[in-house]
């Protein structure tokens, strides 16, 4: 952790502290947001809410990887950022008979363990160390805590601070690694209130979470922008009750902000870490493998104790696709069933156009269908047609 960081994360909430540290303990903390009772599906709607035919693409996807394994004795499904485990339940029951046989679901989330969960699914507050199967993140970097950076009047990137009402001043400069990360996956103009998420911690975060997966397909579902078309005024923004609102670090919303998912990908293997013939991952001292990263994950350095030469994992390039190519290639599209059909079984035409109609929403373009799907696979081929 550089100095800077260390006196934002230290100072009162009311001094006002960078976003970063500021959403952490707002939507983490003890008394923070993802705690509620009620979870995120009480604020806002994902894929996973929208409609049963997500889970049932997703555990599609599962298959092909199982396949792809060689159908192992032991397959896993890690639901990472879990919410109350609504998709590895549905990812679950959707399994066929034979591969539910060997499925081991987990959900990963900072909250309690729901009551009346399926009893087949272990429930962690961080991924499980070797993962063989499919690592799944459906809307979960959106929500590791990130700084942001506003143009000032002379044309300089400044840290944002914000006090626990949400008001909001200019700190010091952007500098080291924040900055390096700026000048390579979002290069502000000189020009002032320009702002940008600086998005390292999502970066160390996610190569972390993959890290986990000894073979099989790291997949991130979310909100998504690439250097191209990077939003000149960032995307910070909260979620109450299921409307968007003024993002308020006082535990009173979710705290969220779209994805550099490219950057995410070019950050395949998390700084410093190895992985030795067994499998067991080591980890940089200090960095966690939590479903939501401490404020200092972005600033630690590896521990020698650690680091074996010749130890680190080469991985193949990840991939980048929009959801609704993505659930095209699980066999999800969307097309109304043939009028016929409503001759000769009016019930099978109903509910076949229902299911149409939910389909239809999870892959439309301006919507749940233009989100970013980011794989990444790890000792198999690529289990997506490469077409898609």
């Amino acid at each position: 952790m550089t100095d800077e960081t260390a006196r934002e994360a230290e100072a009162p909430p009311g001094d006002g502290r960078g976003w970063r540290a500021a959403a952490e303990a707002a939507l983490y903390g003890p008394a923070g947001f993802y705690r509620r009772p009620e979870g995120p599906a009480g604020h806002f709607r994902t894929s996973v809410h929208a409609s049963p035919l997500f889970a049932r693409a997703v555990a599609r996807l599962l298959c092909r990887v199982d396949q792809a394994l060689g159908r192992p004795a032991t397959l896993d499904f890690v639901d990472l950022g879990a919410g109350r485990g609504e998709l590895v339940t549905g990812v679950l029951a959707a399994l066929p008979a034979d591969v539910a046989a060997r499925a081991r679901g987990y959900a990963v989330e900072v909250a309690d363990r729901p009551a009346g969960l399926d009893a087949r699914i272990t429930w962690l507050s961080e991924p499980p160390d070797a993962i063989t199967g499919l690592l799944f993140a459906n809307e979960w970097l959106d929500n590791v805590p990130v700084d942001v950076a506003e143009v000032d009047s002379a044309g300089v990137p400044r840290l944002v601070l914000v006090a626990a009402d949400g008001t909001e001043r200019l700190g010091e400069p952007v500098s080291g690694v924040a900055a390096d990360w700026l000048a390579r996956w979002w290069p502000l103009p000189a020009e002032e209130g320009l702002r940008a998420e600086i998005g390292l911690p999502r970066d160390l975060a996610w190569a972390a979470a993959v890290d986990r997966v000894v073979q099989g397909l790291a997949v991130a579902v979310d909100y998504a922008h690439t250097t191209d078309a990077r939003p000149p005024f960032g995307t910070l923004t909260g979620f109450r009750e299921g409307r968007e609102t003024a993002p308020v670090p006082d535990g009173s919303c979710d705290i969220t902000a779209h994805v550099a998912l490219d950057a995410c990908a070019a950050a395949r293997t998390a700084a410093g870490t190895t992985r030795t013939p067994s499998g067991t991952a080591h980890t940089p001292s200090g960095t966690a493998h939590t479903a939501h990263t401490p404020s200092d994950t972005a600033h630690t350095s590896p521990d020698p104790a650690c680091t074996s030469p010749g130890t680190a994992r080469a991985l193949p390039a990840a991939r980048l696709l929009t959801q609704r190519a993505a659930l095209h290639a699980l066999d999800l599209t969307g097309a109304r069933p043939p009028l016929a059909l409503a001759s000769t079984d009016p019930a099978a035409y109903v509910r076949a156009l229902a299911s149409a109609g939910e389909a239809a929403e999870l892959t439309a373009p301006g919507g749940l269908g233009g989100f970013g799907w980011l794989l990444q696979p790890v000792g198999i081929p690529d289990p997506l047609p490469r077409d898609a």
